[in-house]
């Protein structure tokens, strides 16, 4: 599934005051981040991750690799912090950051 431009937009503006949930450090892409992403996606739907590589393109390829080890869509990228979303199958009102943002 491909993002129109609108809904890019949309999922920028809400993810704007978002905080960066998970964060990938010297170990790269481990199976407790991997899960700690799972659980993320389930909860919020619309997350921030941050990578905390200097190399560009390494961080471009640990953000493409999460992307498709999750499912998840890239919304956006700005330097060290991207934008992903997964819709969940049953979202939860209290944690989901597309149905609390809703306008």
């Amino acid at each position: 599934m491909s993002l129109s431009p609108e809904q890019r937009r949309e999922y920028r503006a809400i993810a704007h005051n978002l905080k960066p949930v998970i964060i990938v450090g010297d170990k790269g892409l481990s199976e407790g981040l991997q899960e700690e992403l799972e659980r993320a996606l389930n909860d919020h739907e619309l997350i921030k991750i941050k990578v905390a590589s200097q190399d560009r393109e390494a961080r471009q390829e640990a953000i493409t690799a999460l992307c498709e080890s999750s499912g998840a869509e890239l919304v956006q990228t700005i330097g060290k912090i991207a934008v992903i979303l997964r819709r969940a199958k049953q979202p939860n009102p209290k944690l989901s950051n597309l149905l609390r943002h809703k306008h």
